[in-house]
Formats: C-alpha cells, structure tokens, sequence
C-alpha cells in the first residue's frame, strides 16, 4: 500500500493521542506493516506502526505486539497509546533513539544483545501467551515427535535479528515484537546462533556466545539438533519460493554450516 495514502488515513485517527502533527518520517524497515514511521507532534514524538485492518497473520501480529507489551518491562519501547478503527489499527510507542545493533564478530554490541536474550528468556509467562504455542518449525521437523522438542513454556521474541535490537549508548532495546509465543527456551537462543553465523562468526563461536545464556546451557542437544535441521529445511523452501531474494540463499548457507557443525544431515 502507498504510504503516504496510509498517513493521510490515520492522521484523523491518532490526532486525539498526538495533537497537532508537524511530520511524519517513514522508517526504513517495517515490511510487515503499512506503515512504520516516527511522527512529530505536540504530544510526542511516537513511533507508529499502522496496518490496514484485515482479518488474517499481519492484522494478528499487531494484536500480538499490542497485548505483549504490557509484559516486557525494561526490555522493549512502552506502548503508549492505540487505535483500533474500522479500517486500521494503530499502535503508538514511546521513540528510541538508537541504531541497529552489529552482529559482527567484533561487534561490542554483543554482550549487551545476549544480555537482553537473557533477560527475554527469565520473563514469566503472561497469561495471554498460553495460547500462542510455537508451530511455526513443526512442518519442517522429520516427524510430529521431533516438534515435541520445540515446545515449551518460555516466552520467546522468535525474530532475532540485528534490526530487532536497536543500541543506545551501553543499553539494547528489543524491538518489534510482531509474533511473540510459548516454546521452548532454546528456540530464541538458537536463533541467536543462526544470525550470527550468517553475519561471519564460525559456528563454534556463535555457539559459544549462546553458551551464556541458562536455557541454551540447559536444551538437549537433539533439540537443538533438530531446530537446526528445521531452520535448513524452511530456508531452502524459501528459497525455492523467492530464487532472487540473496538474503534468504544467505540463510540457507548460514544453516547448512551450523548443520554440517553438528553432525546434522537433514534431507
């Protein structure tokens, strides 16, 4: 959808929350939603992701963000305010002024983003969260005991990515909480590992960053063995769906080192 006929839209729908509007800047990322933008008002400024209001997974995702955000304390931008109308849903959140973390293996960035892991993996379980169980593995899992092993009952972010942590000063902030659900612990740990083998670490090195974290410590290492050979299998069906998109062949490489790493052999 053009963005610009998104701000006009919700510009009459979130005056009640800003007040008088002097800007709106669109954000570079923020695929899932119509628009991700910081808008500069007399009340703000507010971060705002908007989409258009449809039944189906993005229109889901937003609800998800906006019920889970009440939970994550220090960890993510408090949710100040919503709107739910006929034709849109809105969330306005708190502004951090902050970049991208670096997944690099120099990257000092990285004590603070396995910090903020770890403080995502001691939350308690929220009430609402019961009933989001991780499936999204399960179909690429040899068989329906193999999924067994990714449930669990932590609350899991499930999008680790460096866009996900944005840095301000010695602080990380994790962000974009767009499908949060109960799993296993090791699920966003793991998924740590993938990222950062995929930004240039050896798979025994980005192994080793997860080894700070309790429920990786703790996961049975079939378990991860089979998220493992789960991620390869996912990648490379994406891959056979979108062949131009360089980023996911990218993943499909990052999987196929931590497999071989392992000893993992998925067909």
């Amino acid at each position: 959808m053009d963005a610009a006929l998104a701000e006009s839209a919700i510009l009459p729908l979130i005056e009640e929350h800003t007040g008088p509007v002097a800007g709106i800047h669109r954000t570079e990322r923020g695929f899932s939603s119509d628009l991700t933008a910081v808008v500069d008002c007399a009340r703000g400024p507010f971060f705002v992701k908007a989409m258009r209001n449809r039944p189906g997974g993005r229109r889901e995702s937003l609800i998800r963000e906006r019920r889970i955000n009440a939970y994550l304390g220090h960890i993510s931008p408090h949710l100040l305010w919503d709107v739910e109308a006929e034709d849109w849903s809105v969330l306005g959140f708190e502004v951090v002024d902050g970049r991208s973390s670096d997944f690099a293996p120099d990257s000092p960035d990285l004590p603070l983003v396995v910090d903020v892991i770890g403080e995502i993996g001691r939350l308690p379980l929220p009430r609402i969260a019961q009933d989001w169980p991780e499936t999204r593995w399960d179909r690429f899992a040899s068989d329906s005991s193999v999924a067994e092993l990714f449930r669990g009952d932590s609350l899991l972010h499930t999008d680790i990515n460096p866009s996900n942590f944005l840095v301000v000063k010695r602080r990380v902030w994790a962000v974009d909480w767009a499908w949060p659900t109960r799993g296993a612990g090791f699920i966003d740990p793991a998924l740590l590992v993938l990222q950062l083998i995929a930004a240039g670490h050896t798979p025994d090195r980005a192994e080793k960053w997860a080894e700070g974290l309790t429920a990786w410590r703790e996961a049975a290492p079939q378990a991860v063995d089979a998220f493992a050979a789960a991620n390869l299998r996912m990648y490379r069906a994406a891959v056979g769906r979108k062949p131009e998109a360089d980023w996911l062949m990218a993943m499909v490489d990052a999987c196929q080192a931590w497999t071989e790493h392992r000893g993992v052999a998925p067909a």
